[in-house]
């Protein structure tokens, strides 16, 4: 059985999925763009202040399903341009030091115009 997880501290759904499911002992998040959790709107136009924002969403859904960053053992990233490959690992390095298996990939767009998505898979804690 599955069991969804929702909390404030992270923006709400857009569409029709859930922040997270928790199945077994693992959580799969959706992906995370950088919202603001209480405004809805987007934070920073550059890919360091948006991948922050994003790690901070991911924090927060991790936190209400009982995980944390140092639990996640798998992501995926999404880029809209691969040339902020670099400054966009200098703020991930930060957030994800268990150095989880990781996809990273450029894609033509992400929603409302977001530099960058990303989604994990993590243990419970």
């Amino acid at each position: 059985m599955s069991t969804i997880v929702t909390t404030a501290a992270a923006p709400a759904a857009i569409g029709p999925y859930s922040q997270a499911v928790i199945t077994g002992n693992l959580v799969f998040t959706s992906g995370q763009i950088p919202l603001d959790p209480v405004s809805g709107e987007m934070v920073g136009s550059t890919i360091e202040e948006q991948t922050h924002r994003v790690c901070q969403n991911l924090q927060a859904v991790l936190a209400a399903a009982g995980s944390s960053a140092e639990k996640v053992v798998k992501t995926v990233c999404y880029l809209s341009d691969m040339n902020d490959f670099s400054a966009f690992n200098q703020v991930y390095s930060c957030y994800f030091t268990e150095k989880p298996a990781r996809s990273c990939v450029a894609v033509k767009s992400l929603p409302k115009g977001a530099l960058v998505e990303i989604e994990v898979i993590a243990e419970k804690e």
